[in-house]
């Protein structure tokens, strides 16, 4: 590469770094106060929630990595603008077309960062979320073991511990089971203890008192006991239908068995179809991203005030885009035959990104005059 195409790619691959680096930092932020809310909240330690972010950190870098990339494309050309070195370049014979292919390059070293991301870490770190997240579902012991506070584990269930001592006794327990219509169960204990078998949970309660309400008639049946068991495993909801989503599977998979991944994720084959697509486009979008920054700013020409006009152009192109690439979502998950609808975004980037460096290439080309009429 030439010395300015090395000068400007280290331009943009610095520039990528600091606005992907503020961009992540703002996404995962936002998340990491939600995973904290919830994990913390359900008893969860500080391991186990800086697990779950780091492995949301993959989904993250996937969605900024366009808009930074556009970004750096879109601050470097103003400042070389701004401060005449395109001017210059162009001065000594370089075209837009000439001055777009370290842009070019930086594109797709953006897109290889986008393709690594969307056919190898996304899909592993979702899969290691979605497990951790069933595990963590069926942690019972996490969910209660928190004293002072009325705890819902369950629709219709509420526990309350007063005091757990250091010896791991659960003091002044209280249990209420309305989850059976017509009917609620509710145990009192001065002394309980969670005793784990295999894959089930028991609560062993010691010194306390069972009431059963019947609502159809009305009746209260009290029993004292001296120890009772009861098994709490069913008392956590269990919401995870299936550890298994598309979004899971492998590219090779994808490509290789559809139906079988949409048939063990109990989802629609038009599923399949788009995530295996959208994991091509992605990268496109970003080479196409890339581009449109840099080919919107060469179309302005010299103004005191700057380039203003072409950034907005730029932004609102970009815009149009992604709504595009949304709108087409839905009609290729009802219909796989759709698929190519995919490709139109990225690829009506890279047209208009093409069209945008003919038209500065047009606008800076120097018209010859005629040669004066020389007079008899």
């Amino acid at each position: 590469m030439a010395r300015f195409d090395r000068y400007l790619l280290s331009q943009l691959m610095v520039l990528f770094g600091f606005f992907a680096l503020v961009l992540v930092s703002i996404y995962w932020i936002n998340r990491a106060v939600k995973l904290f809310d919830t994990l913390i909240g359900d008893g969860q330690t500080a391991w186990v929630f800086a697990e779950f972010t780091a492995l949301t950190l993959p989904g993250v870098i996937r969605l900024v990595l366009p808009v930074a990339g556009f970004a750096a494309a879109v601050y470097v050309t103003n400042r070389l603008s701004s401060e005449s070195e395109l001017t210059v370049m162009q001065a000594t014979g370089f075209s837009p077309w000439r001055l777009a292919r370290p842009v070019l390059v930086f594109g797709l070293i953006v897109a290889g960062m986008m393709s690594v991301l969307t056919h190898a870490l996304v899909p592993m770190s979702l899969a290691q979320l979605k497990d951790r997240e069933i595990e963590i579902s069926r942690n019972i012991t996490a969910k209660l073991l928190t004293e002072g506070t009325f705890l819902h584990p369950s629709t219709g269930v509420t526990f309350y511990i007063r005091e757990i001592t250091p010896e791991g006794a659960l003091r002044d327990v209280f249990l209420s089971d309305r989850r059976n219509p017509g009917e609620s169960q509710t145990y009192t204990a001065q002394e309980a203890y969670l005793v784990r078998n295999d894959d089930t949970s028991k609560l062993v309660m010691v010194d306390g008192l069972s009431q059963s309400h019947a609502d159809a008639t009305g009746r209260l049946f009290t029993t004292h006991f001296d120890d009772f068991s009861y098994d709490i495993s069913a008392l956590i909801d269990d919401q995870q239908t299936a550890r298994f989503e598309v979004g899971h599977a492998t590219t090779a998979d994808l490509i290789r068995d559809p139906d079988g991944v949409v048939a063990r994720a109990g989802a629609a084959p038009g599923l399949s179809t788009d995530e295996l697509h959208s994991r091509f486009a992605q990268p496109l979008f970003c080479l196409a991203a890339a581009l449109i920054g840099f080919a919107a700013l060469l179309t302005g020409t010299f103004s005191r005030f700057g380039v203003w006009r072409q950034i907005t152009g730029a932004i609102f192109l970009l815009v149009m885009l992604k709504l595009t690439e949304g709108l087409v979502t839905d009609p290729v998950r009802a219909d796989p035959k759709l698929w190519p609808l995919i490709y139109a975004a990225p690829l009506l980037g890279l047209g208009a990104a093409t069209g945008l460096l003919a038209l500065a290439a047009r606008t800076r080309t120097p018209r010859r005059r005629p040669p004066p009429e020389v007079s008899a």
